[in-house]
Formats: structure tokens, C-alpha cells, sequence
């Protein structure tokens, strides 16, 4: 084991798709952060470590609204959606530095309510990696939004290895069939077949209705602490074996790279298998950031689930399903859970772990993966374990 910490809390809200949540983007991580840390056993107070999501709020506001009286240890890992995953590890280093002995990590936003994608881009285009890019080169040739520019390299994986839409659908269905099982996700009780998918209406070419991830308000919450720390905790301790990131080269432009494929899970997969001295075959579960259908088939991929070109087969073959060799996003995901920013797929990773995940509980599984996925191709990867 490469690292000393764990987590041991975790909360969510409810999610919900409709004009307004009721709640600010503060109250709503506010309501996961606070039922994060008394899944952990321990007071607001005892926080002292908080690692908020980019552009979503803000250390202080958080410490002040919580009553953390001795926040030691302040930052945010700037990845967009793969940000929750590598915030473990810094979280975990910053434990074992002895900067903070209870680190918070929350994320939530009104994501359907709330500004929409291109606003955010075009007026936050200077704080947004790649957003400069986007704003200038981008959108004034029609590529306004994400399932526009990751539509380009789903394409170009079509033409080199003879991924179909079928293979994206295979994934999509399998998404919606886990959040049957999953009484918190915003598509239970709407199930899909794949003629629903294939009759979904064309949006980017190749990305129908039924590939994009869908918009939500809602939050999640983890805390991580020392295993030592977590022998005198009520909360079931799930230690991270490892975490590691990276980025693709040039981080802020797609077209203009070598390796179109080539992402930040590329670099960060091998590094973070290396440090937990396990690898790709050891995981009984992963939890991939399934912004796009294409985004969870090329991951599975880059991470080493299968090799390069192989990830349409793989999906068709039912690998990722619950009663597949690696069932994938158990609580349906971004695609038909929420979207939680990445942080519900630590936070099923963890249920998973702990034998809490109700009906879609697999059997006692002992390592699971989490990824995340960010602006043009940021990647983590984040290796937990049960206790």
C-alpha cells in the first residue's frame, strides 16, 4: 500500500432534474458535506482540510458556514471532472505530510438549473483550461459546446478501429439498466433499449441524445483521513491504495495532437497501478467518468481494462455490466445517475466497498477504480480498497 489514508465518509444529496433545486450551489455541498462527515463519525469542527471543486466554491465559505475553527490546509486540484480523483491523492499526501488530519472534499452544482455549458465557457473563458482556445478557435466555427469536441475524436476512433454506434449504444443501455437498481438516481424507473437509443435524435454526429451525460442539481461528498485516525471513527474506513493524474499533450487544444487518444489517464493509469502494486485485471469493479459514452470506452481503454481499439467488443461482449467480469458505473453514473461532478463514483465506489450498495451490491468485491475525466482530456485514476 502506497499511501497511509482512507476514506472514511462519505454524503450525497438528492438529485433532481427540474427549474430549481431550491438550494444555492453552496447549500447543496453544504447538505453533502455535512452528511459526508457524520458518516465519518466526527464534528464539523474536526475538519481541518478542505478541497473544494473548481470554480464551485471556495475554502473559506465552507470553514465559515461549517464551523471549522482550525483549517490547516486549503487548495484545489483545477482538472474539471477529473478533479474528485485526483484530489484523493493530494488529499492523502497533504494527511501523511501531517498537514491536516480531516480533509473534506466536496462537489455539487445546479447543473440543470443552474448556467448552462456555453455560458460557462464564453464568460469564464480565462479560468477554464483550454477555454481561451475554445472561445477564439473553437466556437466561431460552430464547436460551441463538449459533445461537439469530444465528438471528434469519437469519430476518429470509428475510423481507425471500427468503433459503431451500437458499441456507444451497448454502453448507454448498460448505464440506464444499473440506475434501475439505484433508488437516488435521477433515471430509475425509465428503463432503454437500444432501438430507444438508436432512435435518439442526432445531436454530433456521432453523439445522439442518449451519449451525453445528463444535467442535474445535486452534490457528494467524501472525507479522507489517516487509517490510524480511522480505528476510533464510527465510519467504515476504505483506504486508497493509490491515486495519479495527468494531461494530454497540448493540454488546452485537441486537433493539433499526435496521439489524438493519448489522454492524461494514459500517463496517470500506469503510475497509479504501479503505486498500489496491483493492476488492471486485480479490479473487481470500476467507476469511469462517463461524460460521453465514447469518454467511458476510451477510458476503459487508456486505463487498461482492454487494449487499444478493443473497447467496442469489450462493451458488446457484456464485460461492463453487473454480471460482467468488470462491471462498470453500478450507480448508473453521469449517463443515467447525475451528474455529481465526479464525486458520486467515489462515493458508489465506496458503498461498493463497504457491502453497502443494496441491491446493485456485488459480491464481496476488493479493489475497485475510479477515473475522472476534464476539460480536454485531464485524467485520473484513483485505486481503493476494502478495509
Amino acid at each position: 500500500m502506497s499511501t497511509q489514508a482512507c476514506i472514511v465518509g462519505i454524503g450525497e444529496t438528492a438529485y433532481c432534474r427540474k427549474p430549481g433545486s431550491g438550494m444555492s450551489e453552496l447549500g447543496l455541498q453544504l447538505k453533502a458535506a455535512t452528511a459526508a462527515i457524520a458518516n465519518a463519525g466526527l464534528r464539523p469542527s474536526e475538519i481541518d482540510g478542505i478541497m473544494p471543486f473548481p470554480n464551485l466554491g471556495r475554502a473559506e465559505e465552507f470553514a465559515a458556514n461549517l464551523g471549522c475553527e482550525n483549517l490547516r490546509f486549503a487548495t484545489t486540484v483545477h482538472m474539471g471532472g477529473a478533479a474528485p480523483a485526483a484530489s484523493l491523492g493530494v488529499a492523502a499526501a497533504a494527511i501523511e505530510a501531517g498537514l491536516a488530519h480531516h480533509v473534506l472534499l466536496p462537489a455539487g452544482w445546479n447543473g440543470y438549473s443552474g448556467a448552462r455549458v456555453r455560458e460557462t465557457v464564453s464568460e469564464q473563458s480565462d479560468s477554464i483550461p483550454g477555454g481561451a482556445i475554445a472561445r477564439d478557435y473553437y466556437l466561431p466555427y460552430g464547436l460551441t459546446a463538449p459533445p461537439q469536441w469530444y465528438a471528434l475524436l469519437a469519430r476518429r476512433h470509428m475510423f481507425e478501429f471500427g468503433t459503431k454506434p451500437e458499441h456507444l449504444g451497448q454502453i448507454a443501455v448498460t448505464m440506464r439498466a444499473h440506475a434501475q437498481k439505484n433508488p437516488n438516481a435521477v433515471m430509475q424507473g425509465r428503463p432503454m433499449t437500444l432501438d430507444d437509443y438508436l432512435a435518439s435524435p442526432m445531436l454530433a454526429d456521432p453523439y445522439r441524445f442518449f451519449d451525453c451525460c445528463i444535467e442535474t442539481d445535486g452534490a457528494a461528498a467524501v472525507v479522507v483521513t489517516s487509517l490510524e485516525r480511522a480505528r476510533d471513527l464510527e465510519g467504515k474506513a476504505v483506504p486508497i491504495l493509490a491515486s495519479a493524474s495527468g494531461q494530454p499533450y497540448p493540454a488546452d487544444e485537441i486537433t493539433n495532437r499526435r496521439d489524438l487518444f493519448r489522454t492524461g489517464l494514459t500517463i496517470a493509469a500506469p503510475e497509479a497501478f504501479g503505486r498500489a502494486g496491483v493492476t488492471p485485471a486485480d479490479a473487481d469493479f470500476a467507476m469511469i467518468y462517463d461524460c460521453f459514452t465514447f469518454e467511458l470506452l476510451q477510458q476503459l481503454e487508456e486505463v487498461g481494462f482492454c487494449k487499444r481499439g478493443e473497447g467496442g467488443d469489450f462493451v458488446s461482449e457484456g464485460h461492463i455490466g453487473i454480471d460482467g467480469s468488470l462491471p462498470v458505473n453500478t450507480h448508473g453514473g453521469l449517463l443515467s445517475e447525475a451528474h455529481s461532478l465526479g464525486m458520486g463514483h467515489i462515493v458508489e465506489a465506496v458503498k461498493q466497498l463497504r457491502g453497502d450498495a443494496g441491491e446493485r451490491q456485488l459480491d464481496s468485491p476488493s479493489v475497485g477504480v475510479v477515473t475522472g475525466w476534464g476539460d480536454f482530456g485531464d485524467g485520473s485514476v484513483a485505486i481503493l480498497a476494502r478495509a
